[in-house]
């Protein structure tokens, strides 16, 4: 196949105005590129996505296909992957009076310093326009000296109505363009192809390049760690990565489906994922990561993992030859190091549905410093089928934070077959628990205090269930 031809510039559309962009590094951020062209409003804080201080609003479509703004975090987005998108940033709202959420900030005192403000606005912004406005509109922003209560109550008093302005045209009017993009600015090559196809013979060509999805984690290297990609494939444009399919057996999820989608359309398929999603990172995150990134990565702490070998999932890999699917528990072999082989790339997740008793209980835990936007300490998710005599048929308990990859009890999950759901099963079993895993002891936990937190949190798990019952 022959690709297409490298460009050398970019095209982007900026608070309403065309912009193009000849020679710049592909993997410059967008908040870097923001403030090399003096648009100074949106701030950087972290560098990793933890504080909001970036936030800045991109057109994006929702979990129904319609466009939507998307609150952002800008120091995580390669400026390769906003070709052809639309972004507004703080200073494009105000249209020679205050847009209403930058009003509701003033009336009620919601600025002190100012320096976060900014990233506040554009995430009520995004919700502004999304007809949700609440506390959990800025669950990503972090303020050090105003103090939250004011923050919350202009968030109160923004009108849940629908909006009828330039903005709201605007979405009526954009296409999200995510056509095909080749370019290089001579050293560095970044590509956004539309088929898997595409992709996979880009990948066989270049074997040294990186692949970016939602850029989130990637994102950090590219800020925090100011690395320089020499070639980037972006899989975000390709529709074959993006679906949701289910049966009355079977979920399956494209590898490149944002965690917002997910947590939206298949709220209630499975409470642990669902309760995993809602304390993965931020929104301004999960509107960007993927689920297939979030595995891919290989992180010991990945919050998703976890869920998934709890809940027996498979993944589907490709390469230009074929097509395999292997457990996810065969997936991680050792410290950021996977199954997958050069030249291939994560295609979808799916998810059985099958109970193996008559009752399946099921949840998922996250013990970390803070309880949204933080890395685990450790991370738990449990599934026990038991039958009608209330004795366990199947059992999986995935961890995270407490050995290289993201991995399962697996011995202590034979110890439970067979026995009666009791609590003083799963007592007879806390100590082999506390044994299975060596974890290693950081500024976020001791060794001592992971292994209790491993055992603990099946008990928790059992009387969450038996209060349930």
């Amino acid at each position: 196949m022959t690709h297409q031809a490298l460009e050398n510039q970019l095209f982007l559309t900026l608070n309403g105005e065309r912009v193009c962009l000849k020679g710049v590094s592909p993997s410059m951020t967008l908040l870097q590129y923001l403030q090399q062209s003096r648009r100074t409003g949106t701030k950087e804080g972290c560098g990793d996505g933890d504080c909001g201080a970036c936030t800045v609003a991109i057109v994006g479509r929702n979990p129904d296909g319609q466009a939507c703004y998307q609150a952002v975090n800008s120091c995580l987005i390669p400026i390769g992957a906003i070709a052809g998108r639309e972004i507004v940033t703080v200073e494009g709202i105000a249209n020679g009076k205050l847009h209403p959420v930058q009003a509701a900030m003033v009336e009620a005192g919601g600025s002190q310093c100012g320096y976060c403000t900014p990233g506040f606005i554009m995430s009520l912004f995004s919700a502004y326009y999304d007809g949700r406005v609440d506390d959990f509109s800025v669950e990503g922003n972090l303020c050090r000296c105003t103090g939250y209560i004011p923050i919350r109550k202009a968030a109160q008093n923004v009108t849940n109505a629908q909006p009828a302005d330039q903005f709201s045209e605007r979405l009526g009017q954009s296409a999200l363009d995510l056509s095909s993009v080749a370019y290089s600015n001579q050293t560095q090559q970044f590509y956004r192809p539309t088929q898997l196809s595409e992709a996979l013979e880009l990948l066989q060509q270049y074997p040294e390049a990186t692949l970016v999805a939602g850029g989130t984690d990637l994102g950090l290297e590219m800020s925090h760690h100011r690395r320089s990609f020499p070639i980037l494939i972006s899989l975000e444009g390709i529709q074959e990565l993006q679906h949701i399919e289910q049966d009355s057996n079977r979920l399956t999820i494209g590898a490149a489906v944002p965690l917002h989608t997910i947590e939206t359309t298949l709220k209630g398929v499975f409470p642990s994922l669902d309760e995993m999603l809602h304390w993965f990172a931020a929104r301004q995150v999960r509107n960007r990561a993927t689920i297939g990134g979030n595995i891919g990565t290989a992180s010991p702490i990945g919050d998703l993992p976890p869920v998934l070998l709890a809940l027996d999932a498979e993944l589907t890999i490709a390469n230009l030859a074929e097509t395999r699917t292997i457990p996810l528990s065969d997936f991680f072999k050792g410290y950021r190091q996977t199954d997958l082989k050069p030249g291939e790339i994560i295609v979808s997740i799916s998810i059985p549905k099958s109970i193996h008793g008559v009752k399946r209980l099921s949840q998922s835990y996250k013990i970390g410093k803070r309880g949204t936007d933080d890395i685990s300490i450790v991370a738990a998710a449990f599934v026990i089928d038991v039958d009608q005599n209330n004795t366990i048929v199947h059992t999986r308990l995935g961890y995270g934070g407490v050995a290289a990859t993201p991995i399962r009890a697996i011995e202590v999950e034979n110890l439970l077959i067979g026995q009666p759901w009791t609590i003083e099963t799963i007592q007879q079993v806390k100590p082999a628990l506390r044994e299975s895993f060596t974890p290693l002891t950081d500024f976020r936990g001791s060794a001592a205090y992971r292994k209790l937190l491993v055992a603990n949190l099946l008990e928790k798990f059992f009387v969450e269930m038996e209060e349930l019952s």
